[in-house]
């Protein structure tokens, strides 16, 4: 049987927590407030100074913490069970939350086909190359591998939703990027196995560890998804049902780990369903928002910690030990990376009629960033195995080259390609809408409350004389707006689209909740727009 080191590293993190005293809790909870401290005040940077607005917040964060690394301050120790345990089920759930089930179905096939043989080209790949090239032991050069098998779901989602990228192409790597993170670790359990000497790997064994592995997280996942679906129909209390997602996310990760299956294919799952099913028949609009809006908060709050603390890990000293093997390791990782995604992407579009446009694959290429799941699978390494420091600089030294080097050129790169689209545009178009909106509703406020006594009409006559006039230069500027970007005016009728889809899915869910409706109907108006080409994509 293989070693499933994440239950390992959960059992370990819980005996330790429980030994803590009271002062080393206190010397915890100042570090960590130390951490936040730190991670928030960076996140505020841009805002202050404007030219860091051209970095994406998260590798801001690990700048920050690589500053502090090289003068050796140390935050915190990161220790492995910490982000597997803690950090990651909020980000996945998160993630999956927001992945909408209709366009990951459109997608469904590549984004299987990513995750799971790009996992495996990836783990070969460096394998091979550290062996032949750097004389680094086969298995070990195989740890390494799967190590560096996923791309990070945590970094890229949150990179990309900052770059606003295309919505298709968002979807094709957070999908690939959620689903190969519980690939990788499945096979790094087995090979850490190999590399232990607790067992042969066989076809036969591997299959059979994946399909249990998997099989069982997708299992406790969907009967838990859909259980507190089910369970929300009976009652509408907000912060009731925004708990149970909180629960949901860390209980099925820790479920699934100790029967033996992948904690991060569980969150996946339940994450999935309570976001695309669970949210529409359980919850009401409101709390809908409202669960959201406290999940973009915990993101963006976990987020902050886990990149200043990628970065303030790093041991500058051990790389330079390891550069060659750092060298070779990041060589054949953009090499394997390029052959997964030009190879099977072109094996994808041959079998199905929804093509990946080269353009978007050299994007999913180089925006296959590494993160603190790999970070967190070599540090997980026994300390019995003899060249265990090896692997964590290598993984640690592609890790800090991908967050840097990719992740600071991804955005020109998309500009180069035109794959930003007029993302920025719309949101310029958004504002003014949004501010047309806000003072016709004060300007309305204003006739409504003209007779109020004691106030001097005067004032009503100026206070409307500067709002009529501000409304007018807004006008202009969205009807220019308008006329000058013409594909806007196609956006604006699949977000009205889309607005009319959710009007009728929260209708047939109130119904539902009520009792008049023993299930909710399918979307009539998501058919028809659909069957139009009118449904945005």
């Amino acid at each position: 049987m293989f070693l499933d080191a994440t239950t390992l590293l959960i059992q370990q993190t819980s005996s330790e927590a429980v030994q803590l005293n009271p002062h080393e809790i206190a010397v915890n909870l100042k570090q960590f407030l130390l951490v936040l401290a730190v991670s928030l005040g960076v996140a505020t940077l841009p805002q202050i100074i404007s030219w860091l607005h051209r970095i994406p917040y998260t590798l801001l964060l690990v700048i920050v913490g690589l500053g502090l690394a090289f003068v050796d301050i140390r935050l915190v120790e990161l220790s492995p069970g910490l982000i597997l345990s803690i950090f990651l089920p909020p980000l996945l759930f998160e993630a999956a939350w927001n992945l909408q089930w209709s366009d990951l179905k459109r997608d469904f096939f590549p984004i299987c086909l990513y995750a799971i043989g790009g996992v495996v080209i990836t783990v070969a790949g460096v394998a091979i190359g550290l062996n032949q090239l750097a004389n680094v032991a086969l298995p070990i050069a195989l740890l390494i591998g799967a190590c560096l098998s996923a791309t990070d779901p945590v970094s890229v989602t949150a990179l990309f939703r900052e770059l606003g990228a295309d919505k298709r192409l968002r979807t094709v790597m957070e999908g690939e990027s959620l689903f190969n993170d519980g690939m990788a670790v499945v096979a790094f359990s087995a090979l850490s196995a190999m590399a232990y000497g607790a067992s042969e790997l066989t076809p036969q064994s591997i299959l059979l560890e994946f399909v249990q592995v998997v099989g069982i997280g997708i299992g406790i996942g969907s009967t838990i998804g859909f259980g507190i679906s089910y369970i929300t129909q009976r009652f509408d209390l907000p912060l009731v049902e925004q708990s149970l997602t909180l629960v949901s996310a860390y209980g099925v990760y820790l479920l699934a780990e100790d029967l033996g299956g992948s904690g991060v294919i569980a969150v996946v799952a339940t994450g999935l369903i309570l976001g695309n099913f669970g949210s529409q028949i359980g919850m009401s609009p409101r709390t809908r928002v409202i669960v959201t809006a406290f999940w973009e908060f915990l993101s963006f709050f976990v987020n902050s910690i886990v990149f200043l603390l990628i970065g303030d890990q790093i041991h500058f000293t051990s790389l330079g030990k390891n550069l060659g093997i750092i060298a070779v390791t990041v060589g054949m990782m953009f090499l394997t990376r390029a052959i997964a995604i030009y190879g099977l992407g072109w094996f994808s579009n041959r079998l199905i009629k929804i093509r990946i446009p080269i353009k978007e694959q050299t994007v999913l290429w180089w925006g296959g960033v590494r993160g603190s799941v790999s970070i967190a699978l070599a540090l997980s390494v026994s300390r019995s195995l003899g060249d265990r420091d090896a692997i964590i600089a290598a993984v640690f030294g592609a890790v800090l080259f991908t967050l840097l080097v990719q992740g600071l050129s991804i955005q020109p790169l998309m500009m180069a390609l035109k794959l930003l689209g007029s993302q920025p545009l719309r949101q310029k178009y958004v504002e003014a809408i949004a501010r047309h909106m806000a003072l016709s509703r004060v300007l309305q406020h204003l006739d409504e409350v003209e007779l109020r006594p004691n106030i001097e009409p005067e004032i009503y006559r100026d206070s409307k004389a500067v709002i009529q006039e501000e409304l007018q230069l807004l006008q202009t500027e969205i009807s220019r707006f308008e006329v000058e970007n013409p594909a806007i005016r196609d956006w604006i009728t699949q977000q009205l689209h889309s607005e009319l889809i959710a009007i009728e899915a929260d209708t047939y869910a109130d119904l539902v909740r009520t009792g008049l409706l023993n299930q909710e109907l399918s979307s009539f108006l998501y058919k028809r727009f659909q069957d139009e080409n009118k449904f945005p994509e």
